[in-house]
């Protein structure tokens, strides 16, 4: 497909928030119709912010943000605002439009089926898992027929067959299409080009190609500029050892010392601010409670056949270093199932006595976002002082700034890297994760299964990341799709 005319250009924008963290400096880039993008950066340099620019929710600093005349916009959000829930799928539909829409639930039924979701437009949202969520914020986007799509996380949540159909999708549309994902299988499947952005210098550049292939030429790139400066410090050295023997002779030797600064100076000024990789964190231990064995016993479970809970018997013992995945579509009752678990609210499940349980919520909604996250990690701590506090947060990127901020100012990646950090903090017996690769840089996710794998007490743990489950050690399967 020919992309057309420039439909988004950045202008020398620049944007810091009001506690004066630099987001962008001087942002130069433009992006065509039709073209399909992905911005790229760790958590925390921006990505969102983008997006609110280009929608208008911000207005930089200095510069400007430029849209093709009557161009239009749908962005689907990566988490659904908690003032909707209380909303039905039609009222939900209904606030992308100014005033009465005509002939809307026909349209609602016609952008359902693009999503691939059967729900009637009176359930309420709050009702729905997390995966018809997500289907749901998109089916919202795509309604308004946007000339510009932009999409935030859109896997987060989606069962396989969400993701294979947003795939196709997204390969088949036929206007411009903005995203931030951290599923880089994903991304590589339709993307032709890269906006990244470095939260080390603030800088915004654009890489032509798929995703792998622009991955794959940031780091050459920044392996020729470190040789390059690696030469130009060498050199450095060299001059400035010979200045300091020439400076103090007389005649001659005095002008070449003065000409050799020149040439320091001239080196100085070729260094090039090398473009830094993203950082990613550092191996950890989830310190485990000692508990004793089992951990869990379950036996009857609740799973959604038609819409109406069912409840089946299974037999299910957890004990310490075992890992249990539960697996099955959208919306038959996964989160709903870990959020029984956790609370202990039925009698068909036994967890050990005394046990701490640390919970991975896909929505973050454990945590309380007018707190900090230094109350939130005071909070969950055992034992230590504020020494290992500011330690766990630092080994996930959160530096002391970021700490004493209300965790909802918080990019999502970075709240998910808070309930890791929490989980240091709390020692837990048992850990329940419900979709833990949700808005986590794919380059932090091997790590993190490492850190599963060797943790000594139990896990629960529900994702639909393929390529992250493939790396944790998995001991049982409950696949609630074979109980309805």
């Amino acid at each position: 497909m020919e992309h057309g005319d420039v439909i988004i250009r950045f202008e020398q924008v620049s944007f810091r928030y009001s506690n004066k963290k630099i987001i962008l400096d001087e942002a130069n880039f433009s992006i065509r119709e039709n073209e399909k993008i992905t911005i790229m950066g760790q958590n925390g340099a921006g990505k969102s912010t983008v997006f609110k620019l280009i929608t208008g929710a911000l207005a930089p600093d200095e510069g400007s943000v430029h849209l093709k005349n009557s161009a239009t916009i749908g962005m689907a959000l990566q988490v659904m605002p908690r003032e909707y829930l209380s909303l039905t799928v039609k009222e939900f539909f209904e606030k992308v439009f100014i005033g009465k829409q005509y002939d809307l639930d026909r349209h609602i039924t016609k952008v359902l089926a693009v999503v691939h979701l059967s729900i009637p437009s009176d359930r309420t949202i709050e009702w729905l898992s997390g995966g018809q969520q997500a289907r749901l914020l998109l089916a919202q986007a795509l309604i308004q027929n946007p000339d510009i799509l932009l999409l935030d996380e859109p896997t987060n949540n989606l069962d396989a067959q969400g993701i294979d159909h947003l795939t196709q999708f997204l390969i088949a549309y036929e206007k411009t299409a903005i995203v931030i994902s951290h599923d880089a299988n994903f991304l590589n499947s339709f993307t032709q080009g890269v906006l990244h952005l470095d939260i080390f210098n603030h800088q915004t550049h654009k890489f032509v190609g798929d995703y792998f292939d622009v991955v794959e030429e940031i780091s050459a790139q920044i392996d020729r500029e470190q040789r390059k400066n690696a030469q130009l410090r060498k050199n450095l050295i060299d001059r400035k050892e010979k200045v300091n023997f020439f400076s103090h002779k007389g005649g001659k030797m005095r002008k070449l010392a003065s000409k050799l600064r020149e040439e320091i100076q001239d080196s100085e000024n070729a260094m090039v601010n090398v473009q830094q990789e993203d950082k990613t964190i550092r191996p950890f231990i989830i310190p485990a409670q000692e508990t004793s064995n089992p951990l869990v016993r379950i036996k009857s479970i609740s799973v959604l056949k038609n819409e109406m809970p069912v409840d089946k018997e299974v037999d299910i013992v957890l004990r310490r270093k075992e890992c249990l995945h539960i697996i099955g579509p959208n919306g038959i009752g996964k989160t709903t199932l870990l959020e029984t678990l956790a609370g202990q609210k039925t009698a068909g499940f036994t967890i050990a006595e005394d046990v701490r349980t640390g919970y991975y919520r896909q929505d973050f909604s454990g945590l309380q976002f007018d707190k900090t996250p230094y109350e939130a990690l005071k909070k969950a701590q055992i034992q230590g002082g504020e020494k290992e506090i500011y330690s766990a947060a630092a080994h996930f990127l959160l530096n002391a700034e970021l700490l004493h901020h209300p965790i909802g100012s918080l990019s999502e990646g970075q709240k998910g890297l808070l309930c890791y950090a929490r989980f240091l903090l709390q020692q837990p017996g048992l850990l329940i994760l419900d979709e833990p690769t949700n808005h986590i840089n794919f380059r932090h996710l091997p790590i993190i299964a490492e850190s599963l794998n060797n943790f000594e007490g139990a896990i629960i743990v529900v994702s639909h990341d393929q390529e992250f489950v493939s790396q944790l050690e998995i001991d049982q399967t409950l696949d609630l799709e074979s109980l309805r």
